[in-house]
């Protein structure tokens, strides 16, 4: 009875261990195929700085990149630094960022981002993760994409369709976007987490879709374990497919 209850942790590790090399193996073999479909997937707000892009990371809470993009250009041009968005009178301020939704929290964020911005660092967004969470309407996503796109820190970004995605794949069962964070960064080299980020969000809108993902015409089915959740069938799936990169998707598909 000693043997028995002495091996058992040492089965139990080897069984843990060898479920963990199966993940890594099949998470890496799907971003290995996102590197593929998606091989020019890139943040999808426009901006020219890093302050530009705080901005509109900020603004695209609860609203699309396409909206955000069309309200940018006359509000960058009318606060191009972080003391005129400290300065702004807030009805006209209030007034552009509108469409975007919920414009009154976000201008309360973007005055108090530009007050920070030029009490703590001259005026200049910084290049850390800690000084930019404690930034005004800055949290662990927004920071994790300001530092990628703007600084060359890799980073991943859980936002609502990165969590969603990992989740139906099955690289974590969190629900928390910090311990997702951690554990999908977990699975892959540090250098490859910010395209890794932008491609997922790729596919999220674009094939997996919350409601109806496009399973049948997924370059990922193979290695999906919620193959299913959406229509199996190639030409009812193809129709749900979204974006520029639809026909280069559908020929991967069909081709394999």
């Amino acid at each position: 009875m000693s043997s028995t209850v002495g091996h058992a942790p040492r089965r139990g590790r080897a069984v843990a261990e060898q479920s963990r090399l199966s993940l890594v193996r099949r998470a890496r073999r799907m971003k290995r195929c996102l590197d593929v479909v998606y091989p020019n997937a890139h943040c999808e707000l426009d901006f020219s700085t890093p302050l530009e892009l705080l901005v509109a990371v900020i603004l695209s809470a609860q609203c699309t990149d396409e909206r955000v993009n069309a309200v940018t250009p006359a509000l960058f041009a009318r606060y191009p630094t972080a003391a005129d968005y400290a300065g702004a009178d807030r009805a006209e301020l209030e007034e552009l960022i509108r469409p975007t939704g919920f414009f009154r929290n976000k201008a309360t964020s973007l005055m108090g981002l530009g007050a920070a911005l030029v009490d703590r660092h001259d005026g200049e967004v910084p290049g850390t993760l800690d000084e930019l969470v404690k930034l005004p309407g800055v949290g662990r996503k927004t920071a994790n994409v300001v530092l990628g796109e703007a600084f060359d820190v890799p980073g991943i970004t859980v936002d609502t369709h990165f969590g969603r995605l990992v989740r139906r794949w099955g690289w974590t069962d969190s629900e928390d976007p910090v311990k997702v964070e951690h554990e999908v960064g977990s699975l892959f080299p540090r250098k490859e987490w910010t395209m890794l980020s932008h491609r997922v969000i790729f596919h999220g809108r674009r094939v997996c879709h919350a409601r109806k993902p496009a399973c049948g015409a997924c370059p990922l089915a193979k290695d999906c374990p919620s193959y299913g959740a959406g229509p199996t069938e190639f030409d009812v799936a193809a129709k749900l497919v979204k974006g520029a990169e639809r026909d280069h998707i559908l020929e991967l598909v069909a081709g394999s």
